[in-house]
C-alpha cells in the first residue's frame, strides 16, 4: 500500500471513531435528557439496532429481588414487561460471566431456545450479546443483537455494543432505582389510605371481598384468598363469589398450604407449587386453573393468636418475592382487627336471625309481656294457637290476651312478682270460644344486673294431632313423622316415591368369629355400644337409620327430605364413624378387649322408598339398584384392603373437597356397564398412612399405566407406592395383578375394568 493510501486509511479509521464517539455522546445526552426506563431502553435498544445493522434486539435489566432479567415492550395499550430467568439462554450466560459474546450459528449452540422462534415464528441465524455494566464494574443487565443485515456479527460490533451500553449504564440504574423508589412511596401512600378505608368497614362479606381485592392489586398476582378460622369447626372458610351468587367453602384448617400456615404461625411463599409436596393439585383439576407460584401469610389478631391465612397465586412477572411478603405480612397485621370486628358483627347479627328464626320456626307459642303486662313479641306458633294476628296481640294486656283463662293471667302476675318459674301441665286454655290441651311455662325476664324486663309465656300444644305425631315418633324417624303428618295420609309419604338418596352400608370383619369366641351376652353388650356409637355419627350428619341387618347398618341421606349436600353428609358420616371406631378401639385395646374393623360402602342412584310388608307387618324401607350397589362397594372393602369405598355416582356429586383417589372400574353382578369406584383416605393420620401424598401420586400413576396394558411401568409405579407405605394394601394388589398379566397377556381389547363376581 502507498503511503498515500495508508494516510487515507487512516484517516478515513480516525473519523469513524471521530463519528462513533460523537454518536456516543449524542446518545448519552439523549439518554440522560429522558425521565422513564422504558424510555431509555427504547432509545438505547433503536440507536444499537441500527448502529450495528441488526435486524432486531432486546435490552434486560436484572431484578436482584427475582433474580430474573426483564425489560420493557411497547404495545398499543402502553408498554409491558418481559421476564425470564437471569439464568437461562445464552443471555443469562453473559450476564452470569460478564463477558460478551457472538455466536454465528445459535441453533448450534445448546443454550439457546428455539421454543421462543416456534412461538413467534421468528428465524434466529445469529446474535451478538453484551454485558450492560454499571460504573463499578457490575453487571446490572445485558444486550442482545439478532441477525446482522447484511455479513455477521464481529468484535468491533461487540465493542460498539458495549460502549453504547456503557454510556447508558448510569442512566439506565438511576432510573431502575427511582422507578422502584417511586412505585414504593406510592404504595405506602395507597397502602395507608386503603388500611384506612377498610378499618371502618363492618359487613363481614364486603370487608373480605375488598381486602382480596386489594391484595390481589398490591401484589399485582392473579387471585388472592382470605381464610378465617372457624374455631368450633376446626376449619378454614372463605367466600368466593359463584356465579354471582357468595359460596362459602370450608376444609380442615390443618390441610394443604393453607392449613400448614395456620397451624405453623410461618409464612410460606413457594415459587413453584407443583414441586412442593404439601401443594394439593386437586383443586386445579377441579378447577381447571394452573397454580404456578404462591404466598401464603398468617393473621394475628392483638393478643397474638391465628385467626386466619391470607393465600395469594401467580405474581405476574415472576414469584412472589421477600417484599411482597413483608408487605402482605403488614397489610394482614392493619386489618386483623378489622376482620375480628366484622366477623364479631357478622357473629352478633346471625346470633339476632338466629333467633329470630328460631322464634319463628318453634313449635312453640312464645309470647313475651313487659313490665306493664303488655304484649311486646308473639312468635308465629303463638299467633296460630291464640288464632290472633301478631299485629291483633301486640300492646295488648294479659287479660285480653288469655280472656277466659284467668288462671294463667294470675300464674302471670305471679311470676313477675316473685321472679320465679311457673309450669301448668296439659292444662286447657279458652280460645275464641274452643279449648286448646297445653303445656304452659311462665318465666321471668331478668337484665343482666338482675333488673325486671317483664315475663315471657311459653304453650306447647299437646291437641290430638301433637299427641299423634309424638306416638308415630317412637316406631320411625321424627322427619318421617313430620312428613306423614304434613302430608295427611300415609299413602302419599309411605306409598313409595323414587327420588335420588345416598346409600350407606357398614359392617363389621370377621364378626362371627368374634361372636364365637364371645359368647352370646358379650356378643349384644357389644353391638349395642358399637351401634350407638355409629348411629350418633350418621344422626350428626341427618342421616336416616334404615335398619340393623345383623352386624351390618344400612343407612340413607336424601330422605325424606332431599338437601344440597346428601352426598358430603353421607361421606363425612362415613369418616366419623371410621374415627370414632378408632378411639373405642383404643378404649378397648387397654382394657385388654378384642379391637374391630369395619369397612363402608356409599351410593348415589335413584331409589325406591316406601312402607312394604304385610298388612300385620309393615317396614318404612328403599330398594333399587343405587342400594345393591352400596352394599356390593361395602363388600368389595374387604378385597381392595380399604375402609370406605363410594361409586363414581357420588364422587361426581360432592360438594367438599377430600383426600379421595380411584381404585377400580368395575362391573358387579348383574351389571354390563363398568362403574368407578374411590376410596376415602380422610381418616388417615401420618401414622396409619405414613407419606400418604407421596403413595397416593404414584399409585395414581401405576393405575394409568395398568390401564395402558403398561404391566411393566405399572409395576414400577405401584411398587414405589409400597415403599412409602408398605401396608399399602390395593398397590400390592395391583403390583401383584402386573405380575400375572405380563406372563399371562390380556385380549387385546382389554380396558382394565374388573368383574365383581360376588355379591
Amino acid at each position: 500500500m502507498s503511503d498515500t493510501a495508508s494516510v487515507e486509511a487512516t484517516y478515513t479509521e480516525q473519523l469513524e471513531q471521530l463519528r462513533q464517539l460523537q454518536m456516543l455522546a449524542s446518545l448519552s445526552r439523549r439518554v440522560a435528557a429522558l425521565d422513564s426506563l422504558d424510555a431509555v431502553i427504547d432509545t438505547l435498544l433503536q440507536a444499537a439496532i441500527q448502529e450495528i445493522a441488526a435486524d432486531r434486539g432486546s435490552i434486560f435489566l436484572h431484578d436482584r429481588e427475582t433474580g430474573e432479567l426483564y425489560t420493557y415492550i411497547s404495545t398499543g395499550l402502553g408498554s409491558r414487561q418481559i421476564r425470564l430467568m437471569d439464568d437461562l439462554g445464552i443471555a443469562g450466560a453473559v450476564f452470569h460471566s460478564g463477558v460478551g459474546e457472538i455466536v454465528h450459528d445459535v441453533y448450534a449452540d445448546p443454550r439457546f431456545h428455539r421454543d421462543v422462534d416456534e412461538q413467534t415464528g421468528y428465524t434466529t441465524k445469529s446474535l451478538v450479546c453484551a454485558p450492560v455494566k454499571n460504573a463499578k464494574g457490575e453487571t446490572i443487565g445485558v444486550a442482545e443483537m439478532l441477525n446482522k443485515i447484511a455479513g455477521s456479527f464481529d468484535t468491533s460490533d461487540l465493542a460498539m455494543l458495549e460502549g453504547m451500553t456503557s454510556q447508558c449504564a448510569n442512566t439506565l440504574e438511576a432510573l431502575q432505582r427511582l422507578e422502584r423508589t417511586s412505585r414504593e412511596r406510592q404504595r405506602e401512600v395507597d397502602f395507608l389510605n386503603l388500611v384506612s378505608d377498610l378499618t371502618s368497614e363492618l359487613e363481614l362479606t364486603t370487608l373480605l371481598s375488598r381486602v382480596v381485592s386489594e391484595a390481589t392489586r398490591m401484589l399485582n398476582c392473579d387471585r388472592t384468598t382470605l381464610f378465617l378460622n372457624d374455631e368450633k369447626a376446626g376449619e378454614l372458610v372463605s367466600y368466593v363469589v359463584d356465579k354471582l351468587e357468595l359460596r362459602e367453602i370450608r376444609f380442615p384448617n390443618h390441610l394443604g398450604i393453607a392449613g400448614a400456615a395456620f397451624t405453623s404461625g410461618q409464612s410460606i411463599r413457594i415459587p413453584h407449587a407443583y414441586a412442593d409436596l404439601r401443594f394439593n393439585p386437586a383443586f386445579d383439576r377441579q378447577s381447571g386453573y394452573f397454580t404456578r407460584c404462591l404466598l401464603c401469610v398468617p393473621i394475628f389478631n392483638k393478643d397474638g393468636r391465628t385467626i386466619g391465612v391470607t393465600q395469594s397465586l401467580n405474581k405476574r412477572g415472576g414469584p412472589f418475592t421477600a417484599e411482597d411478603e413483608s408487605r402482605l405480612r403488614a397489610f394482614t397485621a392493619q386489618i386483623a382487627s378489622a376482620l375480628e370486628n366484622a366477623k364479631l358483627f357478622s357473629d352478633v347479627q346471625a346470633m339476632k336471625n338466629y333467633n329470630a328464626a328460631m322464634l319463628e320456626s318453634m313449635s312453640n307459642g312464645v309470647i313475651t309481656f313487659d313490665e306493664e303486662g303488655r304484649v311486646n313479641t308473639c312468635n308465629a306458633a303463638g299467633t296460630r294457637i291464640l288464632r290472633r294476628t301478631e299485629e291483633e296481640l301486640v300492646g295488648q294486656p294479659t287479660e285480653e290476651v288469655f280472656r277466659g283463662s284467668a288462671w294463667l293471667v294470675e300464674r302471670i302476675r305471679h311470676v313477675a312478682q316473685a321472679r320465679t318459674t311457673d309450669l301448668a301441665m296439659d292444662a286447657e286454655l279458652a280460645v275464641d270460644g274452643d279449648t286448646v290441651s297445653a303445656n304452659v311455662t311462665v318465666l321471668p325476664l331478668l337484665s343482666s344486673d338482675d333488673a325486671q324486663l317483664g315475663t315471657l309465656v311459653m304453650i306447647e300444644d299437646i291437641s290430638n294431632e301433637k299427641r299423634v305425631k309424638s306416638t308415630l315418633a317412637r316406631y320411625m324417624d321424627p322427619d318421617l313423622a313430620d312428613r306423614l303428618l304434613a302430608a295427611g295420609s300415609q299413602e302419599e309419604v309411605l306409598g313409595g316415591n323414587e327420588s335420588v338418596a345416598t346409600v350407606l352400608f357398614s359392617d363389621i370383619r370377621s364378626f362371627t368369629t368374634l361372636a364365637e369366641q364371645l359368647g352370646a351376652q358379650p356378643t349384644v353388650t357389644l353391638l349395642n355400644d358399637y351401634f350407638a356409637r355409629m348411629v350418633d355419627c350418621i344422626s350428626q350428619q341427618g342421616g336416616m337409620l334404615d335398619k340393623f341387618i345383623g352386624d351390618a347398618i344400612m343407612a340413607v341421606f336424601g330422605l325424606p327430605v332431599p338437601g344440597e349436600d346428601d352426598e358430603d353428609r353421607a361421606l363425612r358420616a362415613a369418616i366419623a364413624m371410621i374415627r370414632s371406631l378408632w378411639e373405642w378401639n383404643g378404649e378397648r385395646g387397654q382394657r385388654g378387649e378384642p379391637t374391630l374393623d369395619m369397612g363402608v360402602g356409599l351410593n348415589t342412584d335413584f331409589v325406591v322408598a316406601g312402607n312394604i310388608g304385610s298388612p300385620k307387618r309393615m317396614d318404612y324401607t328403599i330398594i333399587g339398584d343405587g342400594v345393591n350397589l352400596a352394599s356390593r362397594l361395602e363388600s368389595a372393602c374387604k378385597h381392595y384392603g380399604a375402609r370406605i369405598l363410594f361409586s363414581e355416582h357420588t364422587q361426581a356429586k360432592l360438594k367438599g373437597v377430600y383426600r379421595v383417589r380411584e381404585v377400580d372400574k368395575v362391573i358387579v353382578k348383574g351389571k354390563t356397564k363398568p362403574v368407578a369406584i374411590f376410596e376415602c383416605l380422610d381418616y388417615h393420620d401420618a401414622d396409619s398412612f405414613p407419606n400418604l401424598m407421596e403413595a397416593v401420586g404414584a399409585f395414581n400413576e401405576g393405575l394409568v399405566r395398568y390401564r395402558e396394558a403398561s404391566f411393566d411401568r405399572a409395576g414400577e409405579w405401584f411398587e414405589q407406592a409400597l415403599k412409602a407405605n408398605p401396608a399399602d394394601r390395593v398397590s400390592a394388589l395391583y403390583r401383584d395383578q402386573c405380575g400375572v398379566l405380563m406372563e399371562n397377556p390380556p385380549p387385546a381389547d382389554w380396558n382394565g375394568t374388573s368383574v365383581m363376581a360376588q355379591k
